[in-house]
């Protein structure tokens, strides 16, 4: 099973709003309330594109993940403890697994690709946030040594501040 990344194109649009919505729905019978038709939806994902901040992995040219990766950040990232505010850092935001490909280790393998590709462009840490009541992405940062920095409180509840050093 080998996963290429790239980024994605205005062609992937319907298949990685699939992924989102079959996310959704799998989130919710796990009683993990974390998406919803209002985020991540199909405007938010064209503006990723569109933007070229949003990345797919392939498997025999079908979407196995999908992530965004930016400098940006919410007004709450403001109160976490960063380990050093000053040095180049990027945000992972979305990151998404197709419901077809858990446990497979997808997730951990697109992490370390992100990690490997920012640490060749010099960049010093990724930072991101990942709701307290998914214990699945929770379980998965923990295994990459993510440390808890701080809190921040969205529409659907406490997600904790994470960051780790490459």
């Amino acid at each position: 099973m080998i996963l290429s990344f790239r980024k994605a194109t205005n062609n992937d649009l319907k298949e990685i709003v699939s992924l989102y919505n079959d996310s959704i729905l799998q989130l919710d019978n796990y009683g993990i309330n974390q998406w919803d038709e209002i985020y991540p939806n199909q405007d938010v994902i064209k503006e990723d594109i569109n933007k070229k901040q949003m990345y797919v992995g392939t498997i025999n040219n079908a979407i196995a993940v999908a992530f965004v990766l930016n400098e940006q950040t919410d007004e709450e990232y403001k109160s976490g403890k960063w380990h050093n505010s000053t040095d180049p850092y990027m945000v992972v935001h979305r990151l998404c697994v197709n419901c077809n490909l858990q446990n497979k280790g997808i997730g951990y393998k697109t992490m370390q690709h992100i990690e490997s590709f920012l640490s060749s462009k010099n960049i010093k840490a990724i930072r991101l946030d990942a709701f307290t009541e998914n214990p699945y992405s929770l379980q998965l940062y923990k295994r990459l040594c993510y440390n808890i920095v701080g809190t921040a409180n969205w529409r659907k509840g406490v997600f904790y501040l994470m960051e780790n050093l490459i």
